[in-house]
Formats: C-alpha cells, sequence, structure tokens
C-alpha cells in the first residue's frame, strides 16, 4: 500500500471518528467553533508529539557535540518548531504528490536532477525544493516515487536503475545528479555499488544515515531492518568506504538531526561532508541553508537551465 492510500485513509478515519463524537454526545450541542477547532488543535499535536518522541531519542543516542555546534535555549525552540512544522506539511504533500510534484516536458537538458525521498515517504516531500529550483531557473528537476515503502532497498536501487534510463531518454543527456533525502541517500548508493557510476555526474545526501539509525528499529519492514547500525546490509555498503568516489559525492547532515542518531552517521568517509547545526531530520526538506547547498551543487554541474 502506497503512503498517499495511507495517509487519505488515516485522514478519511479521522474525520469519520470526530464525526462520530459529535453525533454521539449531540450534534445540536456542538458548536461550529468546536467542530472545527478540535481537528485543528490534534492535527498540530501529533506532529509536536512525534517531533517530541524522534528528539528524546535521537538526544539519548546523540554524538557529542563540539563546543562550536552547540546551540542556546532559542535556537533549540526554533529547532523543535521548524521540525514539527516539517512533519505536519509534509503528510499533506504526500498526500497530494500526483498533483503538486510535476513531471518535466521532455526538453534537451546538460545534468537532469533526480530527486529520491526518505522512508515511508513519497516524491511529495520535496514540494519545496523544486519549487526553490525552479525559480532559480534550475530545470530537468525530476523526482522518483519507490516502493512499496517497506520493501528492499535493493529493489528501490533498480527502480532508480529504470528511472536514470528514462530520464536520460526523454533529456538526451549523458549523466544525471542524485539528490536523496535520507535513506534516499543510501538508495543511491546502492544503485552505485549495483549499476556503476558511468550515469551519475553528482550525489548529494541530506541527513543519510550512511551507518544507520537506532530510530530505524521503531518500524518494521526489510528496509528499516537494512537502515538499522550494525546490518550486515550497511556493513556490505560500507565495506570499501574511504575510497574516492568516481563523481562529486556530498553528504550534508545536521548535529541536532532528530531521526538519525547518532548524528555522525551521516558522516562518509571518501565524500564531501558538509555540517550544519540547527536542523531536524524533515525540517532539512525546507531549510533555507540546505537549499542554497543544494542550488551551488547543481549550479556547478553542466547547466541545467530551462530553456527560454
Amino acid at each position: 500500500m502506497t503512503t498517499a492510500i495511507v495517509l487519505w485513509i488515516a485522514f478519511a478515519t479521522f474525520v469519520a471518528t470526530f464525526v462520530g463524537w459529535a453525533v454521539a454526545t449531540g450534534a445540536h450541542d456542538a458548536t461550529i467553533g468546536w467542530i472545527v477547532t478540535v481537528p485543528l488543535i490534534a492535527a498540530a499535536l501529533l506532529p509536536a508529539v512525534l517531533a517530541a518522541i524522534y528528539f528524546v531519542l535521537a538526544w539519548v543516542f546523540r554524538t557529542p557535540r563540539p563546543a562550536t555546534h552547540r546551540i542556546g535555549l532559542a535556537a533549540t525552540v526554533r529547532l523543535f518548531w521548524n521540525e514539527a512544522v516539517a512533519i505536519a506539511v509534509s503528510w499533506p504533500r504526500m498526500a497530494l504528490f500526483r498533483w503538486l510534484i510535476r513531471e518535466p516536458a521532455p526538453a534537451p537538458a546538460a545534468t537532469p536532477v533526480i530527486l529520491l525521498h526518505g522512508v515511508l515517504c513519497n516524491a511529495g516531500v520535496w514540494r519545496g525544493l523544486c519549487a526553490y529550483l525552479g525559480a532559480r531557473g534550475i530545470g530537468a528537476v525530476y523526482a522518483l516515487t519507490y516502493g512499496p515503502p517497506l520493501a528492499s532497498i535493493e529493489e528501490f536501487s533498480a527502480q532508480l536503475d529504470a528511472r536514470i534510463d528514462e530520464v536520460l531518454a526523454a533529456t538526451g543527456a549523458d549523466r544525471v545528479a542524485l539528490v536523496g533525502h535520507s535513506m534516499g541517500g543510501l538508495v543511491a548508493r546502492a544503485y552505485l555499488r549495483r549499476y556503476g557510476s558511468g550515469k551519475v555526474a553528482l550525489v548529494l545526501t541530506l541527513g543519510t544515515p550512511h551507518h544507520g539509525s537506532v530510530h530505524a528499529w521503531l518500524f518494521p519492514g526489510v528496509s528499516l531492518a537494512q537502515l538499522r547500525p550494525g546490518s550486515a546490509w550497511l556493513a556490505k555498503l560500507n565495506r570499501d568506504e574511504g575510497k574516492p568516489f568516481a563523481m562529486r559525492f556530498v553528504s550534508l547532515w545536521s548535529w541536532h538531526d532528530s531521526m538519525v542518531a547518532p548524528q555522525a552517521s551521516s558522516r562518509l568517509g571518501g565524500a564531501v561532508n558538509v555540517e550544519l547545526d540547527g536542523i531536524g531530520h524533515n525540517a532539512l526538506l525546507g531549510d533555507e541553508r540546505v537549499f542554497e547547498c543544494v542550488t551551488r551543487e547543481l549550479a556547478n554541474l553542466p547547466t541545467n537551465e530551462s530553456p527560454a
């Protein structure tokens, strides 16, 4: 079952439950204000509760932070707020991803971009970055939704292989740039190990747990088992860590990641590691500093500007 379908079922169940409660308690007594306010409060609380759980676990298993990457109270409040908002925003974007994420029209492009989402997500999470890149004239941006959500990362890499061939055929390009959030970065690495690097000019990972995350123990599924620290799959993937990549490989990560713990799991030998602070895991998909970094990396590739 796809992520979007699960979200629509969850939304319908929530609405039906609330309406049933209103009827059972006496619809004639339920004011319009309550009917509107209660769902809004519930919708706001759930992302905050999830963010709190993720942050607590991330703090318990955190990487010790150097003094230069410690933040104060005000920044901590912003960190939590931005992460809760990012979680809340991601749900409608994922539910509506087929309408929000449009396929570019076939057209020549030097180095098209393929965006790879994280676990239990879909291409809808890239709505903000797609708009940001489009406003700066970076075209030929594609997004891949792979699944089923709990399948093996190896299966996702095979889907990426097919997608790369489709994008190259549509643009006439020789190579693509891969940008992956969270597990999406591991999908890119699994592709490189399985199919080689001949069709890839750049890999940029955002908050990818290259050495696993304890949060993966919270969920079932093959892909989650592969994401657990010490898994045989990760050991095989990282067997040659430290050797230079055949293309530019950048791992961008946050010392305050809420869903990658320990946070230094995102540090990858052989890659260019870009360290940020004060950004949660989901908030990486909406942070201006992250967007600027992605834009700079793509701008250094052969031009991806949309045709005039």
